[in-house]
């Protein structure tokens, strides 16, 4: 093992000075090899220098142009984007709380009036913004409403969220219209996945019992014996709940 040696050390003999030698020599070498390798990175450096400013180059401008578009182009859309939500919102939530009219209003909150944009008009001039992403599910449920599935379900599948209720609605929505063209296996497909989105009150036992219905129409009664029961235990308290043992009698006698 290797020893520290003091300031002015001695071998005592001549062992001590053969291990003193070739510790000495075993540095020099470590500091020679040190000393090529620096000079090595230096050549290269030197030969290699316009290169190497030219990557740093480039990736300056890429940093202050990502800045820039950020600070001067994608924040201003946001705001005006966020701010044309407010017209097509307001007829949007009307039409959900009236009783009468409620396709005209619908149509007011997808395609504007009176040099107000509407969704669609925001999904159009506002594209990647987060008003835009929203205006697909506000498109999307107005759709629903008006019982053009196609249309709705092109909309809902351009949205994206992670929001627990949100995220979970929009999938339900596209179970929702593909029951509607009687597609049945792709409405059950997505009642799956609105309840894999998130666990909670509103939304989760909501998907369960359409999911149960729909796989009882499939004649998948173990798979509706699931849900059903998920509903009892996990959702005791909710309306789902209520009538949740007569469908839970329907799957076991059926299977």
């Amino acid at each position: 093992m290797a020893t520290y040696k003091k300031r002015g050390f001695k071998p005592k003999n001549q062992v001590e000075e053969k291990e003193f030698d070739e510790q000495e020599s075993t540095t020099a070498e470590v500091f020679n090899t040190l000393d090529e390798s620096a000079s090595k990175s230096e050549e290269w450096v030197s030969s290699n220098q316009n290169y190497i400013l030219g990557v740093i180059g480039v990736i300056a401008v890429i940093v202050l142009g990502y800045l820039g578009y950020m600070q001067f182009v994608q924040n201003p859309k946001e705001a005006d984007a966020a701010n044309e939500m407010y017209y097509p919102q307001q007829h949007f939530d009307q039409a959900l709380a009236s009783t009468t009219a409620k396709d005209s209003l619908f149509s007011l909150a997808l395609n504007g009036a009176d040099g107000k944009y509407g969704f669609l008009n925001i999904i159009e001039e506002y594209s990647g913004t987060k008003a835009a992403n929203l205006a697909n599910y506000s498109a999307g449920m107005s759709y629903m409403n008006m019982q053009k599935y196609e249309e709705a379900i092109s909309h809902l599948e351009n949205f994206s969220s992670d929001d627990a209720i949100l995220g979970a609605l929009a999938k339900g929505g596209l179970g929702d219209a593909f029951m509607q063209l009687g597609q049945t296996n792709d409405a059950l497909g997505y009642y799956e996945s609105a309840i894999a989105h998130s666990g909670n009150e509103y939304t989760t036992p909501k998907f369960l019992y359409k999911a149960g219905v729909t796989a009882l129409e499939l004649k998948e009664n173990a798979k509706a014996l699931k849900f059903f029961q998920r509903i009892k235990d996990d959702f005791s308290s909710s309306d789902e709940a209520r009538t949740i043992d007569a469908f839970i009698g329907m799957a076991k006698s059926s299977k």
